[in-house]
């Protein structure tokens, strides 16, 4: 994804605010390799926090299309430290595949002295212990379009060729105003920053909710990289940014039509199996430090509501179109019971 470039719509002082950067290695893993990078069952490992909504992403779109064999997974700790992205999950504290005790080691090993953030998600290249792309946009539409022979069979469309215009339209609006406008709200500095972002928010989630009301998915009738780039800030909305973040005009579940499209997401096989409510409040209160200065995790909100009736299969749509349902979540990923929703 491009860095946010909204400067022309901006006065001096917003433009001292939160920028998202745009990927630094965005190499990407293509069917005829022409990065030097070429769709390899087992070459790669994707590093993901399931704290992380761009990282959730990834998850969500490799678990739709069944790419679990085929690209394994490491799970990082949801509290960073000083080195960020962090493997005390795993026994040793370093990654079982990878060998390393921080994400950071694959960064350094692409560009000695690399000066930027380490992020998630980032592909590594396992015989070389190489960061590959941390191009958290082009790893899910590759996922969906490069990836089609290592796909499980009845694997859906995400990123369908009649419609993807309609999807880059509506993602970039998601984009820009509700996944870092959420950002934008909660690491302002001025008064009016948080105000602009605060209004652009609420502004498209009523757009959002309108256009939801008469439609299940938000382009045509299955579930598209669109729906997958706007559920991964609504799953969060309530625990996180409402309060976090300061997005409180409305919990997202006092909107009729986005607590229902969220629910009937997260009861989606590939959507609520990959989401850890305990390491996204245990990250965002705990690792923001200059928002929440004690680090007190909250106890709520209550998570029993995610498994309630949603009643959106009445607006018709075929979550999967054509093709089925991902099988079981593999051994080893299931998210642990206390990240699970009641």
């Amino acid at each position: 994804m491009v860095p946010l470039n909204t400067a022309d719509q901006e006065t001096p002082s917003e433009r001292k605010e939160f920028r998202r950067s745009g990927p630094h290695f965005a190499d990407r893993i293509t069917a005829d390799g022409r990065d030097g990078w070429p769709v390899e069952a087992g070459r790669y490992r994707l590093v993901a926090s399931r704290a992380c909504p761009w990282a959730s992403r990834a998850l969500i779109s490799r678990r739709l299309l069944g790419l679990e064999s085929a690209l394994s997974l490491a799970i990082t700790d949801p509290i960073q430290d000083e080195r960020s992205w962090r493997f005390t999950l795993d026994p040793g504290g370093r990654d079982p595949v990878l060998g390393i005790a921080f994400l950071s080691e694959a960064y350094d090993a692409r560009e000695t002295g690399y000066p930027g953030g380490v992020s998630v998600p980032a592909v590594v290249d396992v015989p070389s212990g190489v960061l590959v792309t941390n191009d958290f946009h082009r790893i899910t539409v590759d996922l969906a379009t490069e990836w089609t022979a290592l796909q499980r069979e009845g694997a859906p469309e995400l990123y369908p060729e009649e419609h993807r215009d309609e999807i880059d339209d509506v993602a970039e609006g998601i984009y820009r105003d509700v996944n870092n406008g959420v950002y934008r709200a909660g690491f302002a500095e001025h008064q009016n920053t948080y105000e602009d972002a605060h209004r652009r928010l609420f502004v498209r989630l009523d757009e959002l909710s309108e256009r939801l009301s008469t439609r299940r998915y938000l382009v045509g009738d299955t579930i598209t990289e669109a729906d997958i780039r706007l559920f991964t800030t609504l799953v969060r909305f309530d625990a996180v940014y409402h309060g976090h973040f300061k997005c409180n005009r409305n919990k997202l579940s006092e909107d009729p039509v986005l607590w229902a499209y969220v629910r009937d997401l997260f009861q989606t096989p590939g959507f609520g199996d990959t989401v850890d409510f305990d390491h996204i409040k245990r990250h965002y209160y705990r690792v923001h430090t200059d928002i929440n200065p004690t680090g007190i995790v909250p106890l709520g909100p209550d998570l029993s509501g995610w498994l309630t009736p949603h009643h959106r299969e009445e607006l018709g749509g075929r979550p999967f179109g054509d093709g089925t349902a991902p099988g079981p979540v593999p051994d080893g990923e299931v998210v642990p019971e206390e990240g699970r929703a009641a």
